[in-house]
């Protein structure tokens, strides 16, 4: 998360509209989920390749290595799907099953290559939107977006309060370290026991003295922050449309 978090803040798309982002990447992949050929998802998984790495600066490696995990999802999930349980023997694959048979025919690959196209689109969507726009500016498009006012003061305090256990927690971790609390695994166990139970309490404090400063700071159950709404220039609405019109036009082939 913290990876994400400070490639976000590197990227050079970081400075465009947080706002033209989020809504184009929620209509592709909208568009894309829905579409009916693997075409489409395709395109828009190597066109958010080229967007994040090569236009935003993000090291083609960093980026596969992120990738990998929903990839690896994704593989399990379409081999679910390639196989179907049958009574008798009629596919390109047959395996016997306690009596039954889990086959592989030739609609269950079609399915299995259109769901992981579409689900590949749509993560690429995702890991743009997250690996160029910082989380604060994510939220902030959702309260002009005219969220409840609750839901982005938790937001915003939920992503601040993240690092703020981080940091206690790489504290207190140090700290058990320089007293040999793992030099063998019975101590390591006994000592994560303790770090743990002891960062729940630190954290009910460190919250009760967050709020206190809050307050103090005449809080009003209203959270702002500064944030970034760069200008939305001629080549930022080219791009965003001939991805879409793109998206489109390969939505409904066969």
């Amino acid at each position: 998360m913290i990876t994400i978090d400070v490639l976000a803040y590197a990227s050079r798309l970081g400075k465009v509209n947080p706002s033209l982002k989020f809504w184009t990447a929620l209509a592709l992949m909208v568009i894309c989920v829905s579409a009916r050929s693997l075409y489409a998802g395709v395109f828009l998984t190597v066109a958010m390749l080229v967007l994040t790495v090569f236009v935003g600066g993000l090291k083609l490696r960093d980026y596969i290595t992120m990738f990998a995990l929903p990839l690896s999802f994704l593989i399990m999930g379409g081999l679910a799907l390639l196989f179907e349980l049958s009574a008798q023997s009629g596919g390109i694959l047959n395996i016997p099953f306690f009596g039954h048979w889990l086959c592989v025919t030739a609609a269950t690959q079609v399915r299995t290559v259109l769901v992981l196209s579409r689900a590949l689109g749509a993560v690429s969507c995702l890991y743009f939107l997250s690996l160029t726009t910082p989380m604060s500016e994510l939220i902030g498009v959702l309260r002009r977006a005219k969220c409840p006012n609750v839901l982005i003061g938790l937001m915003y305090l939920i992503y601040r309060y993240i690092f703020v256990l981080l940091s206690m927690h790489h504290a207190m971790k140090n700290a058990a370290k320089s007293r040999l609390g793992y030099i063998n695994y019975r101590t390591g166990l006994r000592t994560t026991g303790n770090l743990y139970s002891n960062l729940l309490a630190r954290s009910y404090r460190q919250a009760t003295i967050n709020f206190d400063a809050m307050e103090s700071r005449c809080y009003d159950t209203e959270i702002r922050f500064l944030e970034n709404r760069g200008k939305i220039t001629g080549m930022h609405l080219f791009v965003a449309l001939f991805i879409v019109v793109c998206i489109l036009c390969l939505w409904g082939i066969q």
